[in-house]
């Protein structure tokens, strides 16, 4: 029995051992494992470039690649600066100068600073179109610019204030610019930035917030449409006495519905139309007052346009889902001063439909290249008015063609209206679809069709018209 109570105890000592030591073992770890970590330097550029890798200047896909060096001579105070060259507007590798600095690795926390400074000069003096940061080519998601900025002959230092630091705290988007020769004639030039770095100044006090410019905007969609919170602008007072406006990702504001049942909001200010009914989106900005909103008025379930039948080798589409479009220049020239016309397309499903607000005309052009449509027999589109159709409405559409040269106003233009009322064959209605059909043989004006080049829409009462469809057929 004697022996038996010790061999008892033995085992619970042994137990008791190995208990001890797992448990230790596992406190052990625990204690050792720390949340990772990213670092909080705050230099980008001073003589070089500090910890952002291997890879991290990346041009935009359509800029002049070979715009960004680094110039040994000389920077402010320093012995080298970031030196961007600006191209001529008809040099063939690109017209303009644009790109990002990303980090190549983990990004950094940027919560401790209130700024990225950075000072620059010119060849001559500019005004150069961006300078910003939080473009990573990934989510983009606190990108912040900062626009229209003038640059002299002498180094000059510029801040670019960051609007809510707590949220940058993995940030690989260091510095964003975009520079062109619009204000120079199409003429190239240089501009050198250096001591490119984020700092804690202090003295950046928060000004106004504002989306949608400013405005209370209304926009009427339908159930499974997307919107978007857009002009989100912020202003800054600085040091000196200046006011610095800023345009910045929806990411830094909180945004909030009135009617969540009918529209739902998520952090980048995307608007999704859930159930009919009227929700007004607006934002927050800590203590901040936001100016602006959007009204989401949602009419219910969309009606999408016929699905077009024509056979597809019969068929050059300017604009649709059902076939394969030609290039297109624009689908809204914004032809200024006369015209009022806003886009504001949306897709419902897989359907994407243009959508024009203040409509009095429109053109779409589609000239790079011209078409030849000398084997088609007409042109369709399909048109939706949703709101009430006002006395003597007309819905106007002009067919162009740019002529042999393939230029507007080249001496050789040719082009031919078609007018529709609410009482021609093809009726102007109201929340219905219009399916305009016209054939070439009615366009006596039109006396080519080998360059066909816009498309025009004439409205004239300032409502909202939605189209869709929009190609010529054999």
């Amino acid at each position: 029995m004697k022996n038996k109570k010790i061999n008892y105890l033995k085992n619970m000592l042994l137990l008791f051992v190995v208990m001890c030591t797992s448990f230790s073992c596992e406190r052990e770890l625990t204690d050792d494992k720390t949340p990772a970590t990213f670092s909080k330097k705050g230099e980008i550029f001073t003589d070089d470039f500090i910890a952002l890798g291997s890879d991290f200047y990346l041009p935009y896909g359509d800029s002049k690649f070979t715009a960004f060096s680094v110039d040994r001579t000389g920077g402010y105070n320093s012995n080298a600066s970031i030196r961007l060259d600006v191209p001529n507007a008809t040099d063939p590798l690109g017209s303009y100068a644009g790109g990002i600095f990303r980090i190549d690795g983990a990004g950094r926390n940027l919560t401790e600073f209130d700024a990225l400074t950075f000072w620059a000069k010119a060849s001559q003096g500019v005004t150069v179109a961006e300078f910003g940061f939080g473009e990573d080519f990934l989510d983009n998601k606190f990108i912040t610019t900062m626009r229209n900025v003038s640059v002299g002959t002498g180094w000059t230092k510029y801040t670019i204030p960051i609007p809510n630091a707590s949220k940058l705290l993995q940030e690989r988007g260091m510095f964003r610019y975009s520079m062109g020769t619009n204000g120079t004639n199409g003429g190239g030039y240089t501009v050198w930035i250096d001591e490119l770095k984020f700092e804690k100044l202090g003295t950046v006090a928060h000004g106004q917030i504002s989306i949608m410019n400013g405005t209370d905007v209304s926009e009427s969609t339908f159930v499974g449409v997307s919107s978007g919170v857009e002009g989100i602008q912020a202003t800054f007072n600085l040091a000196n006495g200046v006011n610095q406006p800023v345009s910045i990702s929806p990411a830094y504001l909180d945004f909030v519905s009135s009617n969540p049942s009918v529209a739902s909001v998520d952090e980048l200010g995307s608007v999704t139309s859930l159930s009919p009914g009227i929700s007004v989106i607006t934002a927050n900005f800590g203590d901040i007052t936001v100016l602006g909103s959007l009204t989401i008025n949602c009419a219910g379930n969309y009606i999408n346009a016929p699905t077009p039948t024509r056979n597809p080798a019969n068929v050059i589409s300017i604009f649709s889902d059902a076939y394969n479009n030609v290039p297109v220049n624009y689908y809204n020239g914004y032809w200024a001063p006369w015209q009022t016309t806003v886009s504001n397309d949306f897709s419902v499903g897989n359907d994407n439909v243009l959508n024009y607000t203040i409509f009095n005309f429109v053109g779409i052009e589609f000239s790079s290249p011209t078409i030849n449509a000398a084997a088609m027999t007409g042109v369709h589109l399909d048109a939706f008015i949703p709101g009430a159709i006002t006395p003597g409405r007309q819905l106007r559409v002009l067919v162009v063609d740019f002529g042999a040269d393939g230029v507007f106003g080249g001496g050789d233009d040719t082009r031919h209206s078609t007018i529709f009322t609410a009482s021609t064959p093809t009726a102007v209605v109201s929340q219905s679809w219009i399916s305009i059909d016209i054939p070439f043989s009615a366009m006596p004006n039109l006396t080519s069709r080998t360059h066909l080049a816009q498309l025009i829409l004439e409205g004239g009462d300032a409502s909202v018209i939605y189209v869709d469809n929009i190609y010529f057929y054999n």
